[in-house]
C-alpha cells in the first residue's frame, strides 16, 4: 500500500469526498486532516464484544479514535463491526449495547451531533428479498434488529446496508438476467415487476435497497434512511467466475454512479437518495477465497484506475448521461444570493452578460433566476477542476435543466 499521505492525494485527485475505513487507522486519520473529506471510521469485529461489555472501553475508543482527530479530520460516522449478525453471530447479543455505549461516549464528548453510529449488515439477513414488498428480516434475529432500528430512530442515524448485485446474480441460479444486475435496460417483456405493488425495478440494486425498507416496515419502523456502505463488482475471477470481468465491473460502477447521482430513491421511497460507498479503493491481494475476492479494487496502488472511471459524478460521464446543473436554492436569502452573483460574475469569471437588461436571460428579472444563471455558468466551466456548487450554502445541483 502507498503511504497514507499518498492515498489521500490519490483520493483527492479522483474527487472522492467520502471515505469509509474498516478500522480507525491512525496514519489515515492523520493524513485526512484538513482535507474536508467525510470519514466513516470502523470498530473492528474483534472490538465489538469489549465495547459492548464496557462503557469505559467505549469511551476510551471514542477518545482515542474519534475525539483525538476532530475537528481537523472530518469524522461523520462510526460503523460498528462489519456484518456482525452473519459474520460474528456470538457478538450479536451485545451489538446494540456497544452502539449505545459509543453513542453515550459521543454525547459526553459533545460530538453526537457530528458523528452518527450505525452498523453495516449484509443482505443475507433478508432471506427472500424478492419481491421487495414481502421481504422481511430473518425472524431469528428479530429482537436484535428491533433494538437496532429503535437505536437508529432514537439517535436520528441511518441503516448501513452492504448490497451486492454481483452475488445476487451469481447465486441466483439464473432467475434474473445479468443486465438487471448491471443497471442495463431490460426489454419490455423482461421487466422486473413486484406483483403486489406493480413497481418496476430497473436494477437489482434498487430492489435490494427497497427490500430493506420493506423489511424495516414489517417491524413497524418507517423511513430510517438507508446508506449503502458497500457495493461493487469484481473485475477478475477464476475460470468458474465468468462474470468477474473488467467490462462488467466498468459497466456496474459507472452506471451505479449515474444511478445514485440523480438523488432519487428506490420505488417505495423515491425522495430518499441512496448514498453509496463503492467497494473498494484498492485490491486485497492476500484475501482468501476465490480469485474474484482479491479483485474488487477501483485503483492500482500508483493511483491509476483499473478502468475509465467517472467518480466526479454524472457531469463527467460521456455519452447519453444525465447532465447536472447548479442552481440557487429556493430558500436562500436574497442578500446571500446577491453576494453569490457578485462573486460568480467577478472573481469566479462566469460570463454574466446574458442576464443584463435587454439580454436573452434577463427575464424573469428576479434574484433567484439570475443567481441560478451565474452559478451554473461558473459550475459548468469549473467543476472539472474542483469548482463546487455551494456558494455559501445557497446553491444545489439538479438534473432538471433550469433554462
Amino acid at each position: 500500500m502507498p503511504p497514507a499521505s499518498d492515498v489521500v492525494a490519490i483520493v483527492k485527485a479522483h474527487q472522492i469526498t467520502h471515505i469509509r475505513l474498516y478500522d480507525a487507522d491512525p496514519h489515515m486519520l492523520k493524513a485526512l486532516a484538513g482535507s474536508g473529506i467525510e470519514v466513516t471510521v470502523g470498530v473492528t469485529n474483534e472490538e465489538v464484544l469489549g465495547i459492548g461489555e464496557s462503557a469505559s472501553a467505549a469511551a476510551a475508543w471514542i477518545n482515542k479514535n474519534v475525539a483525538a482527530y476532530m475537528p481537523s479530520t472530518n469524522i461523520t460516522a462510526i460503523a460498528v463491526g462489519s456484518e456482525v449478525l452473519t459474520s460474528v453471530p456470538h457478538a450479536a447479543p451485545v451489538l446494540v449495547t456497544a452502539m449505545n455505549n459509543l453513542h453515550k461516549a459521543l454525547v459526553a464528548a459533545d460530538l453526537n451531533f457530528q458523528v452518527k453510529v450505525s452498523t453495516p449488515q449484509s443482505m443475507d439477513i433478508i432471506p427472500k428479498p424478492f419481491p421487495p414488498s414481502t421481504a422481511t428480516f430473518n425472524s431469528s434475529w428479530n429482537s436484535t434488529i428491533y433494538q437496532l432500528l429503535q437505536f437508529l430512530k432514537n439517535t436520528n442515524s441511518y441503516y448501513m446496508l452492504n448490497a451486492y448485485p454481483y452475488y445476487g446474480y451469481t447465486n441466483g441460479n439464473g432467475i434474473f438476467p445479468i443486465d438487471y444486475a448491471l443497471f442495463k435496460p431490460l426489454p419490455s417483456v423482461k421487466q422486473i415487476v413486484d406483483p403486489n405493488t406493480l413497481f418496476h425495478y430497473n436494477s437489482m440494486f434498487d430492489a435490494m435497497v427497497d427490500a430493506t425498507y420493506y423489511s424495516m416496515d414489517a417491524l413497524n419502523f418507517s423511513v430510517i434512511p438507508i446508506v449503502v456502505t458497500e457495493t461493487g463488482w469484481p473485475w477478475q475471477g477464476g475460470s468458474n467466475e465468468p462474470d468477474a470481468t473488467v467490462e462488467n465491473a466498468e459497466t456496474f460502477i459507472n452506471k451505479l454512479i449515474q444511478r445514485v447521482s440523480n438523488n432519487s430513491g428506490p420505488p417505495s421511497q423515491p425522495t430518499i437518495p441512496i448514498n453509496t460507498y463503492i467497494y473498494e479503493l484498492f485490491n486485497e491481494d492476500k484475501r482468501p477465497g476465490p480469485i474474484s475476492e482479491k479483485n474488487w479494487g477501483l485503483l492500482f496502488t500508483n493511483g491509476t484506475a483499473v478502468f475509465p472511471l467517472s467518480l466526479g459524478g454524472p457531469s463527467q460521464i460521456t455519452g447519453n448521461s444525465t447532465a447536472v446543473f447548479c442552481v440557487a436554492k429556493d430558500d436562500a436569502s436574497e442578500d446571500k444570493l446577491r453576494d453569490g452573483i457578485n462573486w460568480a460574475c467577478g472573481q469566479g469569471q462566469a460570463n454574466c452578460s446574458a442576464i443584463q437588461s435587454g439580454q436573452p436571460c434577463y427575464l424573469p428579472n428576479n434574484i433567484k433566476s439570475h443567481a441560478s444563471y451565474a452559478y451554473n455558468d461558473y459550475y459548468q466551466k469549473m467543476h472539472t477542476v474542483g469548482g463546487t456548487c455551494d456558494f455559501d450554502g445557497t446553491a444545489t445541483t439538479t438534473t432538471i435543466d433550469p433554462s
